[in-house]
């Protein structure tokens, strides 16, 4: 028998899986929660606000939908690797729970391009980043990182972080684009394009720095 319960979490999660792709297609500024339910087949025009409330409640929840599986990841990971000095096993922990989650959702999946449309809006961006850096193995793993790092200019070390992010999220998003279109890519699977990035960032991280004005 199908509750009323039941009913609004299939609701729910309806509205989450068209809320991602039509933000990961169209870009999050430009989809309003009316086109959303709209899409998802909600003839009530407050089906989104009522569900979830506003825009950055309703990006909230597409991330934590996918965050919980990615976290499970990172936790087995995190007991491997606990007392590494290597920056690359710290590295491996932020970036291969994201390519074994993409990859376990088969083809095409659209989180990839959504976590990069976000992270080009002013507004979302740090709430998702924040939201992101928040759970404790995510702590765990940047913690574990700083102690293996040489020591850098703040400045430098914070935009490395930055850069390692955007990194992270566009590279994952055209690979991602590029498979829903059944275009060539430049590894053959996720776990390959795993490794490159991770070698990409940890040569990025440990980089010299030049002095400011040389």
């Amino acid at each position: 028998m199908v509750t009323t319960g039941n009913r609004a979490a299939e609701t729910r999660e309806l509205i989450l899986a068209t809320a991602e792709r039509l933000f990961a297609e169209r870009g999050v500024f430009a989809v309003s929660n009316r086109q959303v339910g709209e899409e998802a087949g909600q003839g009530n025009n407050f089906a989104v606000g009522y569900h979830f409330g506003t825009k950055a409640d309703l990006v909230r929840a597409i991330v934590r939908r996918h965050t919980e599986p990615m976290e499970r990841t990172r936790e087995r990971m995190l007991a491997e690797v606990e007392h590494s000095r290597e920056p690359r096993d710290w590295v491996a922990c932020l970036v291969r729970p994201y390519t074994a989650h993409l990859a376990e959702l088969g083809n095409p999946t659209w989180f990839a391009r959504f976590s990069a449309q976000v992270m080009t809006d002013p507004g979302l961006r740090q709430t998702t980043v924040d939201e992101a850096l928040a759970t404790e193995p995510m702590r765990r793993i940047v913690d574990g990182l700083n102690r293996c790092l040489p020591a850098v200019p703040l400045p430098v070390h914070l935009e490395r972080g930055a850069m390692a992010r955007n990194l992270i999220s566009h590279t994952l998003a055209e690979r991602e684009a590029a498979l829903a279109a059944g275009a060539p890519t430049p590894k053959p699977s996720w776990d390959a394009a795993a490794t490159s990035l991770i070698d990409a960032i940890v040569g990025l991280l440990l980089a010299p720095v030049t002095p400011t004005g040389a």
